[in-house]
């Protein structure tokens, strides 16, 4: 059998001489290099691009202008956000015929157009994250209409309920982490992150990213339009929708997530972004209370019922992302304060999930097949 041809650099016939020597390694050249930190502040470089002038923003002003009411003084009932998304649980508000928005955001031709985060959650996922979870300075308790309390005591901003990672021996949930974009946040600490999306914001250009969120959301939108299609509700909560996602914070660069700006982190192997609770609501925040409604309603809401645990730099890395976007978005680089929950007199009773969903679809099809 012929011999196989001999390595690449070794002799071949006519040339005897021995393979030349390695390279000299390059390990010194590359130590330095992973050694010596950028110094490119890139926030600053912002000021002087020509493709970042907030003048040039077609969003800014866009929110159209619609006022909370009590919501006794309301004639026809506005479901609420945020409700209990427990598996399980379906609200008591009949909205009849509304659906949410069940397939993925982009399907419905919708985009993000905001990120913002409150601070401990405004929904409530049993086990998840309740009045039995933890932080830093602790939980809500329980509403008194569903045996909780939600006074938080002593907090600048009213914080909602927590996950049940938090562990005050674990130093990941402990040590301090050098914030450099992000304000007033906390390792240890539970927030709720929020992604509005809408079929009408200024999509795919260097004005998608708004705050406040309702400039993105009506951007392309008059109120003249607004009023035509709102005639029907299901025109609004087919156009606007929102991801709602728990984290746990914590430094420890295990769990860091480079791009929090595009919506909800999907990773089925984490079991993130698949138990999703489908429903109507509102907007939210502290504006609003169980007497107190908001108008801009009916909203699609997408929640995942999971709390995950996210790397304080993470989030670090999505505020200077923030600050890199043609508007100011130094208004959402902190957590805002929570709702409290909403009773569940407010909370559509559309309710949905992977599960029910699939056993829709079977019931549907179910006629035609004995058919066939």
């Amino acid at each position: 059998a012929p011999l196989p041809p001999p390595p690449i650099g070794l002799a071949v016939k006519e040339n005897t001489a021995p393979p030349p020597p390695p390279a000299a390694p390059a390990a010194d050249t590359m130590s330095a290099v992973a050694a010596a930190p950028s110094t490119t502040d890139f926030v600053a470089l912002k000021e002087n691009s020509i493709f970042l002038d907030y003048r040039d923003n077609v969003c800014a002003g866009a929110q159209l202008a619609v006022a909370n009411k009590l919501c006794a003084d309301l004639e026809v009932p506005t479901p609420q956000a945020g409700g209990n998304v427990t598996k399980g649980y379906v609200g008591d508000l009949d909205v009849g015929s509304l659906k949410p928005h069940t397939d993925t955001y982009f399907q419905g031709d919708m985009c993000p157009v905001n990120v913002h985060w409150h601070l401990g959650t405004e929904h409530y996922s049993y086990g998840q994250y309740d009045e039995n979870g933890n932080g830093p300075h602790g939980t809500a308790e329980r509403p008194e209409w569903a045996n909780r309390d939600l006074a938080a005591a002593g907090e600048k901003v009213r914080g909602g309920f927590h996950c049940h990672h938090y562990d005050e021996k674990e130093e990941k949930f402990t040590k301090p982490y050098d914030w450099k974009y992000c304000t007033n946040m906390e390792v240890g600490e539970t927030y709720e992150v929020h992604w509005p999306h809408s079929s009408v914001g200024d999509c795919g250009t260097v004005n998608q990213y708004q705050t406040p969120f309702y400039d993105g959301v009506f951007c392309n939108l008059s109120m003249e339009q607004f009023a035509a299609i709102a005639v029907d509700a299901q025109n609004i909560a087919s156009n606007v929708g929102v991801h709602g996602q728990v984290f746990t914070v914590v430094n420890d660069e295990q769990y860091f997530y480079p791009d929090m700006m595009r919506g909800m982190i999907i990773d089925k192997q984490r079991n993130m972004g698949t138990d999703i609770h489908y429903y109507t609501g509102s907007t939210t925040g502290t504006s609003r209370s169980n007497e107190m409604c908001s108008q801009y309603a009916p909203i699609t809401w997408q929640v995942d019922r999971q709390c995950h645990m996210i790397s304080a730099s993470s989030f670090d890395k999505l505020c200077q992302d923030m600050l890199l976007q043609r508007d100011d978005m130094k208004d959402d680089l902190y957590p805002h304060g929570s709702r409290e929950l909403v009773m569940d007199s407010l909370v559509a009773n559309n309710a949905a999930d992977a599960e029910s969903l699939a056993a829709a679809a079977a019931a549907a099809a179910a006629p035609a097949a004995e058919a066939a």
